[in-house]
């Protein structure tokens, strides 16, 4: 009996969002069920519309040590998101649903094709048997029989490399010209922002008292570099590729067009409405008392020992004068419970950045009340 193999797969499903003046419409699946994104409400922020003066001590992560500065320290904040699964938009679910139908099946066709790859190499080595053995040359339906099996596998394995490659979620994104060059000024601007020479994921920060310390810093934070490019999920596939956030103790972020995933591992992600993020970009006094990046500005100095009035404090002998450079400063948060801080070397990238990224959400926010 020859040899045969049939794999019988689900369709994933599409998404196609439509980014117009008359609203966004979203649908999933092949038949088009609609699904409509709402918001789920505004919060404002009080610094929003303020800048952040604060100044902040640099210590590095490899080398802080929280039980040095307990004598100064008066509160602790950890910088970090809520569970992932309590992150996900409830009207998100099923493009989440069909991300994750498609990692599955993914997943279930890779261990059919290392099967398939074992079957041939097993059949490859019973007709060379087969010959070795005499017995094919005698019986020459044996080895006949073989080379037809084979013939079937190398079959099975091209069809099953070929699902593979096209098990994703495929997401169609039609825009208006005026909303689509909104997103294009976006992704420019982030693309510089990406090219600044340090980025960091600021993970707490440590507030301490300055008159204790003898320091012109009330905040001591610890953060790490991070990286940010433009970049998609694989179980994604897309002619508009996702601004990526990595984020140092948690998962990452993705931004699309209308939604971000908030990616730990392939069942282990969040979906989140653009709408629905609460932006906040600002500038910070960072006192850095390591290499300063060069693409950042200082814009003041002060001591290691400072006098509450600023000036240097003369009982300490060797003290001497620290940059205050000028960072930008991003962060992001949901109701729901993402919670994230970046800092930038390149202010004016992040500044650029943090103008497009609100006309573009606002824009979103616009379209998504019409519907």
């Amino acid at each position: 009996m020859a040899w045969s193999f049939r794999k019988r797969i689900k369709i994933i499903p599409g998404v196609h969002l439509n980014l117009s003046k008359s609203g966004i419409s979203t649908s999933i699946g092949i038949r088009g069920t609609s699904m409509t994104f709402g918001s789920s409400g505004t919060y404002l922020n009080t610094n929003v519309l303020g800048i952040s003066n604060r100044q902040r001590l640099n210590y590095p992560e490899t080398n802080f040590s929280p039980q040095i500065y307990n004598e100064t320290l008066e509160l602790t904040d950890n910088i970090f998101s809520s569970d992932i699964h309590e992150i996900t938009s409830q009207n998100m679910q099923g493009i989440k649903e069909a991300i994750i139908l498609a990692h599955e099946q993914r997943k279930d066709l890779k261990k059919d094709l290392l099967k398939l790859k074992t079957s041939l190499n097993s059949t490859k080595l019973k007709l060379g048997l087969s010959y070795f053995l005499i017995y094919g040359l005698v019986k020459k339906t044996i080895p006949e029989n073989l080379k037809t099996d084979i013939g079937e596998q190398k079959k099975a394995i091209i069809q099953t490399e070929e699902q593979i490659k096209n098990c994703f979620v495929k997401l169609d994104i039609d825009f208006d010209p005026e909303i689509k060059e909104k997103y294009d000024t976006l992704l420019q601007t982030f693309t510089k922002l990406a090219s600044s020479q340090k980025i960091w994921d600021v993970t707490s920060a440590y507030y301490q008292d300055r008159v204790a310390a003898r320091s012109s810093a009330s905040t001591i934070v610890k953060k790490k570099d991070v990286r940010f490019s433009v970049k998609s999920l694989p179980d994604i596939k897309s002619d508009f590729n996702a601004l990526y956030f990595q984020n140092a103790n948690g998962a990452d972020l993705y931004f699309y067009p209308s939604f971000i995933v908030m990616y730990s591992n392939n069942t282990n992600f969040a979906l989140i409405g653009i709408d629905e993020l609460i932006f906040n970009q600002n500038y910070v006094r960072f006192t850095e008392t390591g290499i300063i990046p060069k693409d950042s500005k200082v814009i003041d100095r002060t001591w290691a020992k400072v006098n509450k009035n600023g000036t240097p404090d003369k009982r300490f002998k060797g003290n001497y004068q620290i940059p205050i450079v000028r960072y930008g400063e991003i962060n992001l948060r949901t109701n729901t419970g993402l919670n994230e801080e970046y800092e930038f070397s390149n202010y004016e990238f992040t500044e650029e950045f943090g103008k497009a990224f609100r006309d573009y959400q606002s824009t979103i926010k616009s379209l998504k009340q019409l519907n």
